[in-house]
């Protein structure tokens, strides 16, 4: 007896007949569990002739996640091209404006969008997924601009079904958190420095040596770190000597205080007022704001 395919399997099976309706894709390739999904079907789909799958490199973007990127492209032989960005060049996007991310990916497509062009490639496409159309994305109108398409997001593939569909697959980023660009640690405000995004980059380093897992981010608010974590990593690594270890950890890449709180996605937006956290009180509110403006810190660990 044969049963009817899921509905995960006809969005996989209209996102492969899309891919080879265009008959050839440049994929804008981060390594993140999205496009890395993508690149592996546009593989199937259109096959390594007629694909190419480009990864922008900057001192926005982790060297973490460019290896992981770089071992999924190896895994399933993805012809991959690395062009070197120039996004903190630009004095708009160093200001860290609310809109950064704006100015991040018109430097990114403008430089993709000629190479698919002088290979031949019919489209370029990226990674966003139907879950992100709710949040504040400025660089989807760069996208936009540019002619970037976004079939997982048109065909409605959420987050969720892009994690089961890749482990359906073994692929590896399956389970991998997200792991936005390093510049989305910095309020909006702060000016993004190479300095800086080092400095970020190196405490999240460390605290991944040590052993925290999961959803991770070290926010930057001056010499003050407040450090983001899962419920699970919250109960090891925020207590005790653990939290020593981890305050140790931190402020050996560049900080001097160090508070924890619980990881939410877009935390930054949230102090912002860009998108509304409906699981906060008015009042939670206001102390987030307060905590971000460096007026309090309840959670210091010295």
């Amino acid at each position: 007896m044969t049963h009817p395919p899921t509905a995960l399997a006809v969005k996989e099976a209209a996102l492969v007949a899309w891919l080879r309706a265009r008959g050839s894709v440049l994929v804008g390739f981060s390594g993140g569990v999205d496009s890395a999904y993508l690149a592996c079907v546009a593989l199937e789909a259109v096959g390594p002739s007629r694909l190419l799958a480009v990864i922008g490199r900057s001192a926005s973007y982790p060297e973490a996640q460019w290896a992981r990127a770089r071992a999924v492209a190896d895994r399933f032989a993805i012809p991959v091209l690395e062009l070197d960005t120039e996004e903190l060049a630009d004095a708009r996007y160093a200001a860290n404006p609310v809109n950064r991310c704006y100015f991040c990916k018109t430097e990114l497509w403008s430089r993709l969008v000629p190479v698919a062009r002088a290979r031949g490639l019919a489209v370029v496409v990226d990674g966003t997924n139907a879950d992100d159309l709710g949040d504040h994305r400025p660089g989807a109108q760069a996208a936009r601009e540019q002619g970037v398409c976004s079939p997982l997001a048109d065909l409605g593939f959420t987050k969720a079904e892009i994690r089961e569909a890749s482990r359906a697959r073994d692929i590896p980023t399956w389970d991998q958190p997200a792991s936005p660009c390093l510049s989305s640690r910095l309020p909006y405000g702060t000016a993004v420095t190479p300095l800086r995004l080092r400095t970020v980059e190196a405490a999240e380093a460390a605290l991944r040596a040590l052993g925290v897992e999961g959803n991770l981010r070290v926010r930057y608010f001056g010499d003050r770190a407040r450090v983001e974590l899962d419920p699970a990593s919250m109960a090891r690594w925020s207590v005790g000597e653990a939290a020593a270890r981890v305050t140790e950890a931190v402020c050996a890449a560049g900080f001097e205080t160090v508070e924890f709180a619980p990881f939410r996605s877009g935390a930054l937006n949230v102090l912002a007022g860009l998108i509304a956290d409906a699981a906060a009180s008015p009042a939670d509110r206001a102390h987030e704001q307060a905590r971000g403006a460096g007026v309090s810190f309840s959670a210091e660990v010295a």
